[in-house]
């Protein structure tokens, strides 16, 4: 069960600044015994002093994060528009940081790809929200996809979260205090999608609504799983289309249309991406992380005109992109293998 609020702002918070001063000071004993320890493995598995300089560079950015939420509680941030305007900026601010330690530690590299705009289109683009919707698979490709959000597209995220993330400190208080929404575990289908109906009702032309419609990370036996799910409930069309997809779980179109419903004017944002998608767990991280880390993504638009009015017709449409979405994926890592 989460911790009250309370509990998290009063013993997490000031435990997370604590840990990290604790991790500063005999970061040099961590990095000796890493090294030490290292030297008895064979060079794949070498990458211990690499997920030590990647925690302290996180701990110290969770830190940073956390004191300059402290004051701009204290200051008020200035009235509400400049204190969303301020927090937006903070979270821009942790993930570049975090985004330039992957790139110095991991050797991180990504490749976004997108459909070429004519003049008229890339002016057009800012003057809508956009519901984004991306597969989930892979350590971080949330943060990797806001990131870009944020820096590159100039977009202010809003993302419906599992509940059990506020005991991430930082994440705690800044998701906080935007337009987000955490959701506790076994709230029930309703409860997710009352809140990305209040999120998306509210969109001005800047704003991104962030969706995972497949609910998690792909794994086989998720996928089986929903196949079955797909089959019980009837929907043997789904669960066909389900079956013709190696690398993607079913998409849920519960919440995709809800947010197409409460936010009609928002053009629809597709992510494709892989790189990464073996790495599910942290053990999978620890055993199979290779030296270099290269991510390929693909995205592109779709207009709200485009978008099909019948409900049945967008959950065929849904499962359209999301089958396009797949056949993207076999394509890049058939080209990896040659």
């Amino acid at each position: 069960m989460l911790p009250p609020r309370i509990l998290r702002r009063l013993v997490l918070a000031p435990l997370v600044v604590v840990v990290t001063v604790f991790v500063i000071v005999t970061l040099p004993l961590w990095l000796a015994v890493t090294a030490a320890t290292s030297l008895r493995l064979p060079p794949p598995q070498r990458r211990g002093l690499r997920f030590v300089w990647f925690g302290a560079a996180w701990l110290t950015l969770e830190s940073a994060v956390l004191i300059a939420c402290l004051w701009l509680w204290v200051t008020g941030a200035f009235g509400r528009d400049r204190h969303v305007e301020r927090h937006y900026g903070l979270i821009r601010w942790f993930l570049s940081e975090v985004y330039a330690a992957a790139v110095r530690i991991f050797r991180l590299t990504v490749d976004i790809q997108e459909p070429p705009l004519t003049p008229a289109e890339r002016a057009a683009r800012q003057t809508r929200p956009v519901i984004v919707l991306s597969r989930h698979a892979g350590p971080g490709d949330s943060f990797l996809l806001i990131h870009h959000l944020l820096a590159v597209y100039g977009r202010r995220p809003r993302i419906v979260m599992k509940a059990a993330l506020q005991l991430d400190p930082s994440l705690d208080v800044v998701i906080n205090r935007l337009p987000n929404a955490f959701v506790p575990r076994g709230p029930g289908k309703n409860g997710i999608i009352q809140e990305i109906r209040r999120l998306a009702s509210t969109m001005d032309e800047l704003d991104a609504l962030v969706i995972f419609p497949e609910g998690g990370n792909f794994t086989p036996r998720r996928r089986r799983l929903a196949i079955r799910r797909l089959e019980e409930k009837g929907l043997a069309e789904e669960a066909a289309r389900a079956r013709d997809m190696d690398h993607l779980l079913p998409p849920r179109p519960g919440g995709a249309i809800a947010a197409i419903e409460a936010c009609p004017s928002a053009d629809v944002v597709f992510v494709a991406h892989t790189g990464l998608d073996d790495l599910a767990t942290i053990s999978d991280v620890w055993r199979r992380l290779p030296f270099t880390a290269h991510i390929t993504a693909q995205w592109w638009r779709v207009s709200a005109e485009r978008i099909p009015r019948d409900r049945e017709a967008r959950i065929r449409w849904l499962y359209d992109q999301w089958q396009r979405i797949d056949a993207w994926i076999s394509a890049h890592r058939l080209a990896g293998t040659g």
